[in-house]
């Protein structure tokens, strides 16, 4: 925890008597993409806010880089660079003058690295922000939040509304940023992102952070998918019976299971049938997503 870029100790807000978040604690460690995994609606977005000192929890404490996060918020945002899910820009400005405004202020004088951005993420800045679609304001937003390379960067929903080519580059972005020593935040509801860039990933259901674990460790772990041919199908109970082993799915001679435990004991219940061919289907972070999350896996009651 000493360490740690972002550190928070049961923190908790509520708008009014609505629940925001619960006892959220973590810790993100210097150099890691931290996935932040939930729906709309599940604590994601109050989290973020709360580590930047928009919001003031009535419960517990946040530190980035080791300054509390209400009593030194100024220190903090110099070495923060933050995508917000709900981005406001200038609508009179040009994506130009709007960036080197932001490279002003962050006392960026090389301004290569902010066009090298724009050249990457398809962005002509020379238009007003009045009459850019949505996924060309995230474009913006992008580049003022990356333009300083800060020490952390938060990003909630980098990938909202942009084609999948210009997905992929911000991913490339968020790699590149932890090649170079630097730690993000990366929140978002999209599973395949948050598999493919982050390390860690904490998943948040209503307001409460249910898991924190490495993203292998959380695939491999949680269960497995196995397809089992069988000579003879056998009764409808005959896998259920044992704990921790859930039939998913029979057609003809071939039955899908769910395994949490004891695989020795469902192979052995197979063998017993004839068992002719194992195949097994790889678990991504949306099958562990939905299982933990049952049949919410939608938009939940509360802010985000």
């Amino acid at each position: 925890m000493a360490d740690a870029v972002v550190a928070t100790e049961g923190l908790t807000f509520y708008y009014g008597r609505q629940r925001g978040i619960e006892n959220v604690s973590l810790s993100i460690q210097p150099g890691e993409v931290f996935g932040f995994l939930g729906p709309n609606g599940a604590g994601k977005t109050t989290t973020q806010r709360v580590l930047l000192d928009v919001l003031r929890p009535q419960r517990g404490r946040a530190t980035l880089f080791g300054l509390d996060s209400r009593k030194e918020g100024v220190a903090i945002r110099r070495r923060v660079g933050y995508l917000p899910g709900e981005l406001s820009l200038p609508k009179t400005l040009t994506a130009r003058q709007f960036l080197e405004s932001m490279a002003r202020i962050r006392g960026v004088t090389d301004r290569r690295l902010l066009y090298d951005l724009c050249e990457r993420l398809e962005l002509d800045p020379s238009r007003r922000l009045r009459q850019y679609s949505r996924g060309n304001k995230q474009k913006v937003g992008l580049v003022a939040a990356m333009l300083h390379q800060p020490e952390l960067l938060i990003l909630d929903e980098p990938t909202s509304g942009l084609d999948p080519l210009v997905q992929q580059t911000v991913l490339e972005l968020v790699r590149a940023a932890r090649a170079e020593g630097r730690t993000v935040f990366f929140s978002s509801h999209v599973l395949s992102e948050v598999q493919a860039v982050c390390d860690r990933v904490g998943i948040i259901r209503a307001g409460r952070l249910v898991a924190v674990e490495r993203v292998d460790t959380l695939v491999k772990q949680q269960f497995r998918r196995l397809h089992l041919t069988l000579d003879r199908l056998p009764p409808m109970d005959a896998f259920e019976k044992l704990e921790g082993v859930r039939e998913l799915a029979r057609h003809e001679k071939r039955i899908s299971l769910e395994i949490r435990q004891n695989l020795d004991a469902a192979m052995r219940t197979a063998l017993e049938y004839g068992l002719l061919d194992i195949e097994e289907q790889p678990v991504t972070l949306e099958d562990i997503f939905l299982a933990y999350y049952g049949n919410h896996g939608g938009k939940e009651n509360g802010n985000a």
